[in-house]
């Protein structure tokens, strides 16, 4: 190999390198913008770390993502209801459910009063993030390439929510 190829790959390899790395920050925990704000349900960070797994803490509390595909609550059908992990607030009907294709779950509408919104400009857009109304748990975010009737796609980690089936 000649010095010019050797520098040549040696650029290409810190250049993947370092869009990689930025790649994975994208979805690390970053402190979360609930602690700004004042909810119902409050807990010391201690408390939050002792009653949720590692993953659910990391996007509830810290704005965390988890990997597409990866809830099993992805592939839930059955009619209920899919709460707030970090205080079991209804957040979502079954019936507002549908298959975005994203690797997320994903809604069509919030229940009432299930969720509040902010503006997110992290990653270099604005977007707008979910959160629950009663802890301020980060949910997801909401988007604008939804179905009818409300055209909206509430975009939420499965690792944020419980499901409560409907009983007959």
């Amino acid at each position: 190999m000649d010095r010019r190829n050797f520098l040549l790959g040696s650029a290409v390899t810190v250049a993947f390198a370092g869009g990689a790395s930025a790649l994975v920050r994208m979805g690390k925990p970053q402190p979360a913008r609930a602690a700004e704000e004042t909810f119902a349900v409050t807990k010391t960070d201690a408390q939050w770390r002792a009653s949720l797994s590692q993953a659910a803490y990391d996007v509830l509390r810290k704005e965390g993502t988890e990997y597409p595909g990866s809830s099993p609550l992805l592939e839930e059908h059955r009619k209920g209801i899919f709460a707030c992990a970090g205080c079991e607030l209804p957040v979502y009907s079954s019936e507002t459910k549908f298959e975005s294709g994203t690797g997320w779950p994903s809604f069509w509408q919030a229940l009432p009063n299930g969720i509040a919104t902010r503006e997110d400009t992290t990653l270099g857009m604005v977007r707008v993030e979910c959160h629950c109304s009663r802890c301020g748990g980060h949910l997801g975010h909401v988007f604008d390439d939804g179905p009818k009737p409300t055209g909206k796609r509430h975009c939420i980690n499965g690792v944020a929510l419980s499901f409560k089936p409907a009983t007959a």
